[in-house]
């Protein structure tokens, strides 16, 4: 997320589309955004999806776990 200062200690965020918040915030509210200490809090974003067919697919390694949810079932894949 990325802002700007509007006036003297408050900020307007840009925030992802879909967020149903006001976006301006007092600075007070706020905390500077810090490297992670280790290097194994640090998450590689996921690869793309290879697109087949017009439909996205990706490769799984190994299924973790799965739960119902509704009439669906959701994976947890590695």
């Amino acid at each position: 997320m990325v802002g700007k200062q509007d006036s003297l200690g408050v900020f307007q965020l840009d925030l992802p589309e879909g967020w149903m918040i006001y976006n301006v915030f007092n600075e007070d509210l706020l905390t500077r955004c810090r490297e992670s200490y280790y290097k194994r809090q640090h998450m590689e974003p996921a690869p793309p999806p290879t697109i087949i067919n017009k439909e996205k697919e990706y490769e799984v390694k190994e299924v973790w776990k799965y739960r119902k949810q509704g009439r669906e079932i959701q994976y947890l894949v590695h």
